[in-house]
């Protein structure tokens, strides 16, 4: 059965299109706009999932949802291609960096956009929000510069997990060529035919 992708513009299920690409398995992309003035994502998702959120998939009459879950669904239906590596210290870095994207990485990145949006009241919790964005950039930069994807030597799900983060950390927090190792790595992930083809399927992606 066809999956749908019930998709949000300029969201984090952009990484379920990619990663659908990468595996070449079927799907049907459902498109939804964010509010222009919320910037919310509509009601009717809520008819989808009572989150109301996206990512959310529907497959074999199940209704998936939450990013990582998701991608661990589709290595599952995709026979454990771009899975967890064979070797066990490889297989524990791609648990952590499957759930270090959204459970680490993220909060303070979201702070940033918050803080943005509140002008001059924001200003005071900059520097002090920057200095936690910083901590994970220096970590993660100092992980790829020891290997080329997060798990180990070969692009897995976990790599597609942190595309998100480290794609919203140089459009507004500061990641640039002065971290060279993660600023090859975004390179690296545009380069693949996948990802093109996913933004084609997707549309306009702030982050790309």
């Amino acid at each position: 059965m066809t999956i749908i992708v019930h998709h949000l513009e300029n969201s984090r299920s952009q990484r379920v299109l990619w990663m659908l690409e990468e595996l070449g398995l079927p799907y049907e992309v459902k498109r939804y706009e964010r509010n222009p003035r919320t910037m919310l994502a509509p009601p009717e998702l809520k008819a989808v999932h009572p989150l109301g959120k996206s990512p959310v998939i529907e497959h074999d009459g199940r209704v998936v949802a939450e990013t990582a879950a998701i991608l661990e669904y589709l290595v599952e239906i995709g026979d454990g291609r771009l899975g967890p590596p064979p070797h066990r210290e490889a297989a524990l870095r791609y648990r952590h960096f499957m759930h270090y994207a959204e459970g680490s990485m993220m909060p303070p990145l979201l702070l940033t956009l918050v803080i943005g949006k509140l002008g001059l009241l924001g200003r005071p919790a900059r520097s002090r929000v920057q200095a936690m964005v910083d901590q994970h950039l220096d970590f993660v930069e100092g992980e790829l510069a020891s290997r080329p994807w997060f798990a180990g030597d070969v692009f897995t799900a976990a790599d597609v997990m942190m595309s998100f983060p480290l794609e919203a950390a140089r459009q507004r927090a500061g990641l640039d060529s002065g971290r060279p190792a993660t600023s090859a790595w975004l390179d690296a992930i545009h380069a693949r035919p996948a990802y093109a083809t996913a933004l084609e399927r997707g549309g306009p992606y702030a982050y790309a």
